[in-house]
């Protein structure tokens, strides 16, 4: 097959594409658009493999528009110009669909030659990006467009079309039989991607010998052996490792130890164990904190075993980690007390230091009330004396609220007893 198996069965109408039915089910708003004939400049958002390309072709056919595929990747001003030559010709007498993969690989110079054509309506463009086009398309382009985000298809959803595709290679003179849960496992491990699921499904075939009755007999366990990892989508770089990594911190801050077990076993699975470590670590000093000091020191300590062990044995002290973590009591007094201050520093609320805190080891002749006046706590009872510590500007702010924890709660009931005596 020189031709590959997801482009040979590629849906022909909206109704064929599997997923999206937020997007292009009956009375939604793509599929409105589509019906309607009229199209704006969109930019599809979402992973590989769930149908932007294939939507895009079938807009191209129902609106009877030619349609031009460009890559950012590789495409530059030139293939623009050349593609706007095309415009009011017997060709193209409909209009042209411009559809450009990878925007994001556009820079702004590029991007400013593609805004001129759809501006004025020369070409409608359909461009495509596996990045948040909020961050990585220029704004010039984007309020000129209409932004759909497609989703990772679900698995119940890919089924029929790894079926749909059994039956295709089936056709061209092949006898295949599947074991029951092939379909299943297929679908589950593509991750959301069908184009990979219609991969492992040709790889499958073109993987298992004939018996003797000349039938291909597709095993579980070839299935398994061809679609591992195959569920990772994961780059350092992008989108989907900032939602790991959020998700990660957000499920040990909402104490579901099964869910940051989860996120902790993709992070490792891309090998990707700095960012476990270092969420952990802050998760530790954010979430928990001062409910349960010791949390640091045994957050670090697993922290500084995993990293020497490294992978595959480092799963185990993080492991440890995370549920100690995820069941401990939370508390974000701390963070919330020093972005309090840092609020009113950057405010320009601050002030000289008190004198009887600078360090002062000479006063000047000019000065008539020579002396620091420091008190020494340990002097003291309970070693603690009234002091004014803070600035004149905000000797009466307050930063930090103790949390409602037995630690926090301990320390304020220590303090208010030894402070209201005085």
């Amino acid at each position: 097959m020189s031709t590959p198996l997801a482009q040979l069965i590629r849906p022909q109408t909206i109704d064929d594409v599997v997923g999206q039915k937020h997007l292009i089910g009956e009375n939604m708003p793509l599929r409105n658009i589509i019906e309607s004939g009229n199209l704006p400049n969109m930019i599809f958002y979402g992973p590989s493999g769930v149908g932007k390309t294939t939507v895009a072709s079938i807009i191209a056919k129902a609106t009877n528009r030619k349609l031009c595929k460009l890559n950012g990747t590789t495409a530059g001003t030139a293939d623009i110009k050349a593609i706007v030559a095309q415009l009011d010709t017997f060709e193209a007498q409909n209009g042209i669909l411009l559809y450009l993969d990878e925007i994001q690989y556009f820079n702004k110079k590029q991007q400013q030659v593609l805004l001129e054509y759809i501006e004025v309506g020369s070409i409608t463009l359909i461009a495509s990006t596996t990045e948040n086009p909020y961050f990585y398309v220029y704004n010039a382009i984007l309020s000129r467009s209409t932004v759909f985000e497609f989703k990772a298809v679900m698995p119940e959803e890919i089924e029929p079309a790894v079926r749909r595709a059994f039956s295709f290679l089936e056709q061209e003179g092949r006898k295949i039989s599947v074991d029951g849960d092939v379909v299943k496992h297929i679908s589950t491990a593509c991750g959301g991607d069908v184009r990979k699921a219609m991969n492992s499904v040709e790889l499958c075939v073109l993987s298992t010998k004939p018996d003797a009755d000349g039938v291909l007999n597709i095993t579980l366990e070839t299935a398994k052996s061809l679609t591992q990892k195959s569920a990772m989508k994961y780059d350092r770089d992008g989108d989907e490792h900032y939602d790991i990594v959020s998700a990660y911190q957000k499920s040990m801050r909402g104490s579901d130890p099964d869910a940051a077990l989860h996120y902790l076993a993709r992070l490792l699975d891309a090998g990707d164990l700095p960012s476990a470590c270092r969420r952990l670590v802050v998760c530790a000093a954010e979430d928990v904190g001062l409910a349960y000091p010791m949390i640091m020191p045994i957050v670090k300590s697993a922290v500084d075993i995993a990293m020497m062990v490294g992978l595959p044995e480092a799963r185990i002290p993080l492991a440890d980690a995370v549920i100690m973590v995820c069941n401990a009591p939370k508390s974000n007094s701390g963070e919330a007390a020093i972005d309090a201050a840092l609020a009113d520093i950057r405010r320009g609320k601050s002030g000289p230091i008190p004198r009887q805190l600078q360090n002062m080891h000479y006063d000047g002749e000019d000065n008539k009330n020579k002396g620091q006046f420091y008190i020494y706590p340990h002097d003291y009872e309970n070693h603690w004396a009234p002091q004014q510590y803070l600035p004149d500007a905000l000797k009466n702010a307050k930063y930090y609220t103790p949390g409602d924890n037995k630690t926090e709660q301990a320390y304020k009931e220590y303090w208010d007893k030894v402070k209201k005596k005085k």
